[in-house]
């Protein structure tokens, strides 16, 4: 393993960690920053869709290396507002929740396939994701209260996952596994299948 290897899952180690410490410290806004940090970890399509769009956006390559995923980030924070605004509760989220499904299943076919669409296409479908993704994070958040605390949390972790999934893919081509990331997106499709039908 070389030094940059080595720095690099340091980098990623040190991400998984944030959450145990931020609440570690006294206070409910802290408390809540770690937990907005977990929250992508709690559920396999959210975790599953972000490492997605990593690795899409590697897969893509160019400047939509960089736009796939900063879509993401921004129009989730987008869909954490309208959730805000509209005062979600987790308990309302039944159609939402089989789109966050259904964006699994999309997400493991563009990888599966390669698909390469125009970068609008690619931004928009990313950006379309990630309403979905945002909305259900701040609908089963704390309330007003410690929301921003708790969107900067996840939205660190979203960027950290994004980081991983781009990590991973050029791994993969230097090692001159493509197919890899083939079967990979394979893999998420079928476990986005599997969620939509429980």
């Amino acid at each position: 393993m070389n030094t940059r290897t080595l720095s690099r899952v340091s980098l990623l180690a040190c991400l998984v960690l944030v959450p145990a410490l931020a609440q570690a410290h006294p206070g409910h806004g802290t408390a809540t920053f770690g937990l907005g940090i977990l929250h992508p970890f709690t559920g396999l399509d959210h975790l599953l869709v972000m490492l997605a769009i990593g690795l899409w956006a590697a897969q893509l390559g160019g400047r939509l290396r960089w736009a796939v995923p900063s879509s993401f980030v921004l129009l989730m924070l987008v869909g954490a507002g309208l959730a805000a605004q509209n005062g979600a509760l987790a308990a309302d989220l039944g159609p939402v929740e089989q789109g966050i499904a259904a964006s699994v299943v999309v997400c493991g076919l563009l990888l599966a396939f390669a698909v390469r669409l125009a970068a609008p296409a690619c931004v928009a479908i990313a950006g379309g994701f990630a309403l979905l993704h945002g909305y259900v994070h701040a609908a089963e958040g704390p309330g007003q209260t410690y929301l921003a605390a708790y969107v900067a949390g996840f939205t660190l972790s979203t960027a950290a996952l994004h980081a991983a999934g781009f990590g991973i893919a050029v791994c993969l081509a230097r090692g001159n596994h493509r197919h890899a990331l083939r079967w990979t997106g394979t893999a998420v499709a079928l476990c986005g299948a599997a969620l939509l039908t429980t």
